[in-house]
């Protein structure tokens, strides 16, 4: 679980708080930043959370036409923050360039991909950091039914093939900024885009699959689109999604209680195993726009209140992932002009669940010391209502709040080895009720 720390508002607190605050204080082990700035780079060293920086599409024409161009922005823009400490994970190359009019631009883009990574090889650093970009959902031509998608004309052969080999050879992942928000067209459509949508869902005529919400629905056509062009193979990554806690009057969805449902379903739908009708049985690595709300930003109010947090860090809504007992200072925030009803409350309660970094091989140590203590795990036994999805992940979140519910819930209960955390979101999922 990242989030994207974007800096257009202002007033927002030192970047050296902000990181702090990010690896003690929250569940998230990423953060995304817009740009590679040297101050939020070094801030970030020796906290253990995987960095992705961005090269601003002003410079992606550059970096595309040098290699020793590319070769001295790593050098100056990466390698000494890597050296120091800073765990930059991903070099993403602009925003968005795909779905940008500006053709010049997007034949840049793979150029610009491939004199990084080599730049990256001549510095040693090609193991550790992978070369990417995030695209919207606009460089699908057709996006439904999701079996339909496809990539716009014109681009597929000339930029998405290249593209998608690229990132095939590198190993690294498609990035997709998935946003149902911006879907909306009636009232109507909200409990799609919320994951409040029953096992009747909407299907796919193309294949018979049902979907349950909207954000399979965008996963799936992206996946899609890209098996369509041979690279069904190429792991999806879901670079950005979120949902503003305010907007204008006409702006379908905006607030704060469907903000706090959107992100926390998110989070445990794309965390908990089952994957997508396409993508079965996967987690997605999935990063929450945005950490702060952004006051500069151009456009409707929607644009400037996508933040998690206020300037001083406390939430704006519970989006459940601060880590105990940080979990219980939730602010409520100020109405959002035109209130929403509908929000799901924990009602206080908390439960116990696995670290997104948490290794396999300890969540299954985990399993063994409860289940293996006399506790009853019998629903994650083959056949029983908490077996599927059949991972090790799920498993160790059913076991680990079984444990953490029988002794008495408090935080050193769910320690294991500091692979635990406490959540104030609810991990229940199908027939599965961890209550």
């Amino acid at each position: 679980i990242g989030v994207t720390y974007g800096r257009r508002a202002t007033s927002l607190p030192p970047p050296a708080d902000v990181a702090r605050f990010l690896a003690r204080g929250t569940v998230l082990d990423r953060v995304r930043l817009l740009n590679a700035d040297p101050l939020a780079l070094r801030a970030f060293a020796g906290m253990g959370l995987a960095v992705d920086v961005t090269v601003p599409n002003a410079l992606v024409p550059r970096v595309a036409d040098s290699v020793a161009f590319a070769r001295q922005w790593v050098r100056d823009s990466v390698a000494p923050h890597a050296a120091a400490g800073t765990n930059v994970s991903r070099i993403l190359v602009g925003r968005d360039v795909i779905s940008q009019a500006n053709r010049t631009l997007l034949l840049c883009l793979v150029p610009a991909m491939q004199n990084l990574h080599a730049a990256l090889l001549a510095t040693s650093l090609h193991r550790r950091i992978k070369v990417s970009a995030a695209h919207s959902l606009g460089v699908l031509a057709v996006s439904t039914p999701p079996s339909a998608a496809r990539f716009r004309e014109g681009y597929d052969a000339a930029v998405v093939k290249p593209l998608l080999g690229f990132l095939r050879a590198t190993g690294a992942p498609f990035m997709v900024n998935a946003y149902p928000f911006y879907g909306l067209t009636s009232d109507a459509e909200l409990d799609f885009a919320l994951f409040r949508v029953g096992a009747e869902g909407v299907t796919d005529a193309g294949t018979g699959l049902v979907y349950t919400n909207a954000l399979d629905a965008q996963l799936d056509a992206v996946h899609s689109a890209m098996k369509r062009l041979g690279f069904g193979d190429v792991d999806v990554v879901v670079a950005e999604t979120g949902w503003p806690w305010a907007g204008e009057d006409w702006e379908i969805g905006a607030g704060v209680d469907h903000a706090g449902d959107y992100n926390r379903n998110a989070i445990r739908h794309l965390g908990s195993g089952v994957g997508t009708p396409l993508m079965p049985n996967r987690t997605f690595e999935v990063s929450i726009f945005s950490l702060f709300d952004e006051n500069l930003k151009p456009g409707p109010m929607s644009e400037h209140h996508f933040g998690l947090f206020h300037a001083d860090m406390t939430p704006i809504y519970d989006a459940g992932i601060l880590t105990a007992p940080e979990s219980a200072k939730v602010t409520p925030a100020a109405p959002a002009p035109a209130p929403d009803a509908g929000a799901a409350d924990s009602g206080g309660r908390q439960w116990c669940v696995p670290t997104p970094a948490a290794d396999a091989a300890v969540l299954q140590e985990n399993i063994d010391f409860v289940c293996g203590g006399g506790m009853d795990c019998g629903p994650i036994r083959p056949g029983g209502r908490c077996y599927e999805p059949d991972t090790v992940q799920a498993h160790a979140a059913y076991a680990m709040n079984l444990y953490f519910r029988s002794n008495g819930q408090h935080a050193f209960d769910c320690d294991f080895g500091r692979t635990g955390v406490v959540t104030t979101v609810d991990p229940s999922f199908g027939s599965c009720n961890f209550t």
